[in-house]
């Protein structure tokens, strides 16, 4: 595909990285350290505004209000509890991925995890920043841990190629007005931003919003039917030039 404007937005999961990466090695390295790290940490003042969003998500106004106990280990197996329930149902919350990120920071600190990356994207970074494009990330992961993922890739140390970050304190992924807020961010006209994303329905809620769009087909992705954006398995396929 060919693209001529002058900024790059990308998804993460399933379009720079694989879906496998996270579910196999992300997710249940939440679950494994969950009950430790709670414990370890529940007075940290980012592990109680973390529990404070998580309570908030479920429709309360506070954490005491929602908990209705004042036990720090029964609040503890109160959030662990939801934060399970969450990450069992695949639910996009923000309390939930801000505490997520702030449990996977040690796996990444320490080694243990090394976030996956395609081959071809460290190369399409460096090549779209040499070309003077703007490139940022927009993904359901809080910020922290978005870089945190780009900090410590298979490929080393990313960040320094990407401009801005986005979760869902922006917005809703499927929602139009998340990528007009976005859009306003970046300070170009919507129709100079790519938005690339293995998800059709985001891609439609961008589209909505003015971004050209591109519909990424990873290996391990869902099958996608979908005719509406252009096609790409590979960042390679970008041609960056007049369309």
């Amino acid at each position: 595909m060919q693209f001529s404007g002058r900024a790059i937005l990308l998804d993460i999961e399933g379009t720079t990285s694989s879906v496998s990466f996270v579910y196999d090695v992300m997710f249940p390295f939440v679950r494994r350290e969950l009950a430790a790290f709670l414990s370890k940490h529940w007075d940290d003042a980012d592990v109680q505004r973390a529990a404070a969003a998580i309570a908030q998500d479920a429709g309360a106004a506070s954490l005491d209000e929602w908990t209705g106990d004042d036990d720090p280990t029964r609040l503890r197996e109160q959030v662990a509890a939801e934060v399970t329930r969450l990450m069992d149902g695949d639910v996009k919350a923000t309390g939930l991925k801000q505490l997520q990120g702030l449990i996977w920071r040690s796996g990444f600190e320490s080694g243990e995890m090394q976030a996956h990356v395609y081959d071809d994207v460290p190369p399409a970074l460096r090549r779209w920043k040499t070309g003077g494009i703007d490139v940022r990330i927009y993904s359901s992961g809080s910020i922290q841990a978005q870089k945190l993922f780009f900090g410590h890739t298979v490929a080393g140390n990313l960040l320094d190629l990407l401009n801005g970050h986005y979760d869902t304190t922006t917005g809703p992924k499927m929602r139009a007005d998340s990528y007009r807020a976005i859009g306003d961010a970046f300070a170009v006209d919507a129709n100079e931003i790519l938005f690339l994303s293995d998800i059709p329905a985001e891609l439609d809620a961008a589209a909505t919003a003015g971004m050209q769009t591109g519909l990424v087909s990873r290996p391990g992705n869902a099958p996608v039917d979908d005719s509406n954006h252009a096609r790409l398995t590979s960042f390679d396929e970008i041609e960056m030039g007049a369309a």
